[in-house]
């Protein structure tokens, strides 16, 4: 026969039974806790990343409108000088544009600067500091611009390409594409090509 268990024996066990159940509610109160500061930490995380956020949007927006200041002020620079600049070249200016846009199939085309005569028109990519990618995307451009400018069918298609910082290789690779380089000399701008150099027509 199995032997008796006292009224002592179950009290005990019973009592150590309790003690288990408040050892366990105290554990999942204290990891309950955790949670909370865990939980309260992600929270506050996420806010720093909120603000963090908005300070970088802030901050894009106002390089954004200075670099596009800058940029305008250095195209103040330029727009004057081409008259002089590409009669120097014999290619005599009638007539210089600033920001000229058009729109073909969808799709927009902006000029920098657009210098006019009766046998050529010189498209001119302004940047305050050149990069190879800008002389890409400027080759581009001069590409496919009597799709977008029409008007201009009868004349000669030049580049040019400035700026105030010029990146080695963009000025380079400028040349070798037959672009026109213009850039900062004192308190103006000159072209930088050798006289000897001869533009691609587009």
């Amino acid at each position: 026969m199995p032997a008796e268990v006292t009224l002592e024996e179950v009290w005990k066990l019973f009592r150590e039974t309790d003690q288990m159940f408040r050892d366990t509610g105290q554990r999942f109160r204290e990891t309950d806790e955790k949670f909370r500061e865990t939980d309260e930490k992600f929270r506050d995380t996420d806010r720093k990343l909120d603000e963090l956020k908005a300070i970088v949007a802030r901050t894009s927006r106002n390089v954004d409108d200075l670099t596009g200041k800058w940029g305008k002020f250095v195209e103040g620079m330029v727009a004057p000088a081409c008259k002089t600049l590409f009669a120097d070249r014999n290619i005599p200016v009638h007539k210089v544009l600033q920001r000229v846009q058009a729109e073909y199939e969808g799709r927009g085309m902006e000029i920098d600067i657009l210098v006019v005569n009766a046998g050529y028109v010189v498209l001119v990519e302004v940047k305050s500091t050149l990069k190879v990618d800008d002389v890409r995307d400027h080759l581009e451009r001069l590409g496919q611009f009597r799709e977008f400018f029409p008007e201009y069918a009868d004349k000669q298609v030049l580049g040019a390409v400035a700026g105030i910082v010029i990146e080695e290789q963009a000025d380079r690779f400028a040349y070798r594409e037959g672009l026109f380089v213009i850039g900062q000399a004192g308190d103006t701008v000159r072209i930088l090509n050798d006289p000897q150099f001869q533009p691609k027509t587009w």
